[in-house]
């Protein structure tokens, strides 16, 4: 297909020039509006207004408004999301929310190829709670494992951050609401790439974060979903202030509102949150399915390009593009020393351990001319081992 977003969003990005930038699924590039949207904030409403601001420029319900914009973004009911805070720490109150509600207590079920950071989190709440770590299989033994019926809690990316394998969540949630196991869903590398449905899916929470391909920017607060009949039985597991019914009552009792604002815990970061506000606009206007129609295209360009190149690189990314994200994944030898080359040169990827070199693609400013480009680049690269001089295997502190 003829990819044509780029032609209409791209001239919305401010990307620096001759780049060619394939990293969008590890940070988004800055929307020309929000620099002038920031700016507003910062001058007209902290400057001018001060503590007003938090009434007369609507600081505090910041979270309640952008939840309900990434609401329709996943699928899911009004008044459903909350957004502040770390994706780790959506993720610690949705396990702990996940173990209240489940009727069988204790095991966590997970595939071995998770995020990191998903397990610290999901074993740091279960060895304070004395319950077995985490159970970690492969990823094609994890409707197997739900059918023997022992987890209480099924807790997975729903994209693979290394290789982009996609999960077919609607079948996976419909085998564990079936066996009674609450699930916990990562859309870390989903939302903004792909069609959600979490309401028709009857999925129990979802968390992800906003500065990947929503390109809220670096330290854009994350987002917790909660499937509406579960919210008033849960006792948030970090009880802050902005989560009590009245917090401006100051009680010393602790008493959690009646709907999603009992997760919310802190001072919302009312700079990076009017980012996300602002970038967020976008996303109202765009089309998600063609966003994802757009991205197989691209993605399947790529393939073919690194195919007809006979690089000596390793797709580990699913041939099928209905079962991968928007990204691509390759294994090839000095990696790392050939992703720095590719930076250098303006084309940019990133580097994931072991010998893993990732693009990620999206089409709102990412066009067929960028995959052709880029594919010569790296054929250049590696044909004449451009990649072997010394200064590329310096380690740089963010790979």
């Amino acid at each position: 297909m003829v990819n044509t977003l780029h032609k209409k969003y791209k001239p919305l990005f401010y990307i620096p020039k001759n780049w060619i930038y394939l990293d969008g699924n590890s940070l988004g590039p800055l929307t020309k509006s929000i620099k002038n949207s920031i700016s507003k904030v910062i001058t007209d409403e902290w400057g001018e207004q001060i503590i007003k601001g938090w009434n007369k420029s609507n600081w505090m319900t910041q979270p309640d408004r952008i939840g309900n914009v990434i609401a329709k973004l996943i699928g899911a009911s009004k008044n459903s999301v909350t957004v502040g805070d770390t994706l780790a720490i959506k993720l610690f109150q949705a396990i702990s929310g996940a173990h209240q509600i489940s009727k069988k207590k204790g095991l966590i079920l997970s595939d071995k190829s998770n995020f990191p950071s998903d397990l610290y989190i999901a074993n740091s709440y279960l060895k304070d709670k004395n319950l077995s770590k985490v159970r970690l299989v492969s990823k094609n033994k994890i409707v197997d494992e739900l059918n023997k019926g022992e987890a209480s809690i099924l807790m997975l990316t729903h994209v693979d951050y290394r290789t982009g394998e996609l999960y077919d969540l609607k079948k996976i949630s419909k085998i564990a609401r079936n066996m009674g196991i609450i699930t916990i869903w990562d859309f870390a590398h989903s939302i903004g790439a792909l069609p959600l449905s979490v309401k028709k899916d009857d999925i129990d929470f979802a968390v992800g974060c906003t500065y990947k391909y929503l390109c809220g920017g670096p330290g854009s607060p994350a987002f917790i979903y909660v499937n509406p009949k579960h919210i008033n039985k849960i006792n948030p597991i970090i009880a802050g202030w902005l989560g009590h019914e009245n917090p401006f009552n100051f009680d010393l009792s602790y008493k959690p509102a009646k709907d999603i604002k009992r997760f919310r815990i802190g001072t919302p970061p009312v700079i990076q949150m009017s980012a996300l506000e602002e970038v967020l606009k976008i996303w109202e206007t765009v089309d998600i399915d063609l966003i994802r129609k757009e991205a197989i295209s691209l993605t399947s360009l790529f393939i073919n390009k690194i195919n007809n190149s006979k690089l000596k690189l390793s797709l580990i990314s699913p041939k099928n593009p209905k079962k991968r994200g928007n990204q691509v994944a390759y294994k090839t030898e000095n990696a790392y020393e050939k992703m720095q080359a590719l930076i250098d040169l303006d084309v940019i990827g990133d580097y994931r351990e072991p010998n893993i070199m990732r693009f990620g693609f999206n089409p709102l400013y990412n066009s067929e001319d960028d995959v052709i480009r880029a594919t010569e680049i790296l054929k250049k690269i590696c044909n004449e081992e451009i990649w072997k001089k010394n200064k590329y295997s310096k380690r740089k502190l963010v790979t």
